[in-house]
């Protein structure tokens, strides 16, 4: 399945909305689109709206995680939103749902950022 990977940002806030599936094939794609964030852009409050994302396997945690990692080293956060069941669990098994900041829905605040890609 292919992944799609839009963003949407305002005044140094940012959504990358996900849709699709993230494995093994898809992640070096998603490690891609936060590599080109971080170089153009002074986000440093990211969330991610995962309402689209049917599959995430541990390649995927992996890319999100040292997308936090990369966030936090500039002074910001990158938080999870939207979550579908299948997901949630994931998050849940692995412990991960206590790293990452995770939302019901995007914060509303957030909602009127302008779109890209």
């Amino acid at each position: 399945m292919e992944l799609k990977v839009s963003t949407r940002s305002h005044a140094g806030h940012t959504v990358m909305t996900i849709v699709g599936e993230i494995d093994l094939y898809t992640a070096p794609g998603l490690q891609s689109e936060f590599t080109r964030l971080l170089q153009e852009s002074p986000t440093t409050y990211v969330v991610i709206d995962m309402s689209g994302v049917e599959f995430c396997d541990s390649t995927g945690m992996n890319v999100l995680l040292s997308a936090l990692k990369r966030l936090k080293e500039r002074g910001g956060t990158l938080e999870l939103a939207a979550p579908r069941p299948a997901v949630r669990k994931i998050l849940q098994v692995t412990g991960l749902d206590s790293v990452f900041t995770v939302h019901e829905a995007v914060p509303g605040k957030l909602l009127t950022a302008e779109p890209k890609g």
